[in-house]
C-alpha cells in the first residue's frame, strides 16, 4: 500500500532473523515470504581462473537471483545531488557521488577445486582439539591495551568508532568478501580453498584479506567450528581479517551467569548455555560478545561502496544525521546491521517495531545523497543478511546505485520454504569502482548432503541436530 507521501507501508520482518518480542510489542501480520527463483538453472557455467575465462556479464536491466516480481522491471533513478527533503543542506564544497551504471555483473563460476580437500578440512573434532589455543590466542588478541589491529582498524577515528571510513585502499592484495555463514563449515572451506586455489593462479599475489558479513551461528550447522575457525584467520593475520557484526552476532550477549540472543533462531545461545560447564566452550561464547561488540558496522570504501550486514541508516534518521554527522548514532548503527532490502519498492515507509525493517531503491539513493554531503560518498553496497536462493542478487531496481546481496550457505536452511536443499554459495571479490565480482561455489550435491543431511521438519533428529556437532 503506498502512503501519501510515495512512502509504502511498513512491513514486518520476513520468518528469516526475526527480532524476538517482548509481549508489550505489536508484531504486524502478513509477514511476508520468500518467493521461488526464476533463474534458468541450465545457465552455462565458467571456471575459476577469471584471467583466462572472460567472467559472465549481464546485460542492462537483466535479472539477477529472480525474486517476487521479478519480471517487473522498476526504473532507474536520476538522482541529482540534492540531499532528501528534510535533511538539511550539504556543505556548499560538497561533491556529491557519482553514481555507477549497473551494467554488467561479472560471475566467475567455481567448480574445478580440490573438493576432497576441502571436505577433509571439515573436521570438527579436529577443530575442537585446538578449542582452548585458539580461545587463549584470541583473548590475548583482545587484551591488548592497541586493540587488537584487525583489517581496518587504522582507519577508526575513535577506538570506539564502528561506522569505518576508510581513506585508502591497498590494491596490491586482493580483497574477499564472505557472506552469512550460519554454521556452515563446509561453505566457509570452500571458500578458504577458492581465495588459495585464486592466489596460485596469480603469479606474485599477496596474500588475501578477507571481509566476513557476519551472522557466523545459528539455524544449526557448526555453529562453533565455524566460530573457531574464524577466531583462528584472525589471530593468524589480524590485519587481514575484518569481521562484522551481523544482527545474529550482535544480538548474542552474556550477563556473567548465561548466554541470551535478541534474535530468533537462537540455538546458538542454546547451545553456549548447554555447556556452560565446559571452561573452554563458555570462554568461546564470551570472547564471541566481546569481539562483536568491537566490530564495525559499516564500511565507507573511498570508491564509493558501501559495506555492511543488512542496510544503512533509513530516512527517518536522515535529518538528525544531516545534523549531528554522527555515525556512531545507536539507531544509525542497528539500521547498518538489521534493515533489509526490498528487491523493486521504490520506497519502504520505516517500521520502528521492528530492527528489520525494509528500504527500497529511492530510500537508498537519498541516502547516496546525504552521505556525500556529509564527506561519505556512496555509490553502490555489498550486503548479506537477505537469504536468497541463488545465494546472491543484484536487484534491477537498485541500476542508479546497485546493491549486491551474497550470502555463503551450502544448504536450504530449515526456515527457507522453496528451492532445492543444496544451494550454491557465493562469495565476492572487490572490484575498484563497481560492484564486486561474484564467486559461486559449486559444491558437489553429496557432499553437502553428507554434511548436512537432510532432516524431515518437525523429526526428533531436527530438533536435536546440534547434539551431533558436541
Amino acid at each position: 500500500m503506498n502512503l501519501p507521501d510515495g512512502h509504502e507501508a511498513p512491513e514486518s520482518d520476513p520468518p528469516c532473523e526475526e527480532p524476538k518480542q517482548s509481549e508489550a510489542t505489536s508484531t504486524p501480520a502478513d509477514v511476508p515470504k520468500d518467493e521461488p527463483d526464476t533463474q534458468d538453472p541450465t545457465r552455462s557455467s565458467k571456471t575459476l581462473a577469471p584471467e583466462t575465462l572472460a567472467p559472465e556479464t549481464l546485460a542492462p536491466g537483466a535479472l539477477v537471483a529472480g525474486v517476487e516480481g521479478a519480471s517487473e522491471v522498476a526504473p532507474t533513478l536520476p538522482l541529482t545531488g540534492e540531499p532528501p527533503s528534510g535533511t538539511g543542506s550539504p556543505p556548499s564544497d560538497a561533491v556529491p557521488a557519482t553514481p555507477i551504471g549497473q551494467d554488467t555483473l561479472q560471475i566467475v563460476e567455481v567448480e574445478d577445486l580440490d573438493w576432497q580437500g576441502v571436505r577433509n578440512a571439515v573436521n570438527p573434532s579436529s577443530i575442537r582439539a585446538n578449542l582452548r589455543s585458539i580461545v587463549e590466542r584470541m583473548e590475548a588478541l583482545l587484551d591488548r591495551a592497541d586493540g587488537p589491529g584487525m583489517l581496518f582498524d587504522n582507519n577508526r577515528a575513535v577506538p570506539a568508532d564502528k561506522a569505518i571510513q576508510i581513506s585508502a585502499m591497498d590494491t596490491t592484495s586482493p580483497l574477499w568478501i564472505v557472506g552469512d555463514l550460519h554454521g556452515d563449515l563446509l561453505a566457509l572451506e570452500a571458500a578458504l580453498a577458492a581465495m588459495r586455489s585464486h592466489r596460485a593462479s596469480q603469479t606474485g599475489e599477496a596474500k588475501p584479506r578477507i571481509v566476513f558479513l557476519g551472522d557466523l551461528f545459528d539455524d544449526e550447522g557448526f555453529g562453533l567450528e565455524v566460530l573457531l575457525r574464524v577466531f583462528e584467520l584472525i589471530v593468524d593475520a589480524p590485519d587481514r581479517v575484518c569481521l562484522i557484526a551481523g544482527n545474529h552476532d550482535e544480538a548474542l550477549s552474556y550477563d556473567g551467569v548465561r548466554f541470551a540472543s535478541s534474535v530468533t533462531p537462537s540455538d546458538f545461545a542454546d547451545f553456549l548455555n548447554a555447556n556452560l560447564a565446559h571452561e573452554w566452550i563458555e570462554r568461546a561464547g564470551k570472547v564471541a560478545v566481546r569481539l562483536f561488540d568491537h566490530a564495525p558496522r559499516a564500511l565507507f570504501f573511498p570508491d564509493g561502496l558501501l559495506v555492511a550486514h543488512g542496510g544503512f541508516p533509513l530516512v527517518d534518521l536522515h535529518a538528525r544525521l544531516a545534523e549531528a554527522g554522527e555515525w556512531n548514532d545507536p539507531m544509525c548503527l542497528s539500521d547498518f546491521v538489521w534493515t533489509r532490502a526490498h528487491p523493486k519498492a521504490r520506497k519502504k515507509l520505516p517500521n520502528r517495531f521492528s530492527r528489520g525493517s525494509q528500504f527500497g531503491y529511492e530510500d537508498f539513493a537519498a541516502f547516496c545523497s546525504l552521505s556525500a554531503g556529509l564527506g561519505r560518498p556512496v555509490t553502490h553496497m555489498v550486503r548479506g543478511h537477505d537469504h536468497v536462493e541463488e545465494r546472491y542478487a543484484a536487484y534491477p531496481a537498485y541500476g542508479a546505485h546497485p546493491v549486491l546481496t551474497t550470502v555463503a550457505l551450502s544448504r536450504r536452511l530449515s526456515r527457507e520454504s522453496f528451492g532445492s536443499y543444496e544451494r550454491v554459495p557465493t562469495m565476492a571479490q572487490f572490484v575498484e569502482g563497481t560492484l564486486p565480482q561474484v564467486y559461486r561455489l559449486h559444491i558437489p550435491a553429496d557432499m553437502i548432503r553428507e554434511v548436512y543431511p537432510e532432516l524431515a521438519p518437525g523429526s526428533p533428529e531436527s530438533e536435536t541436530i546440534q547434539e551431533s556437532h558436541r
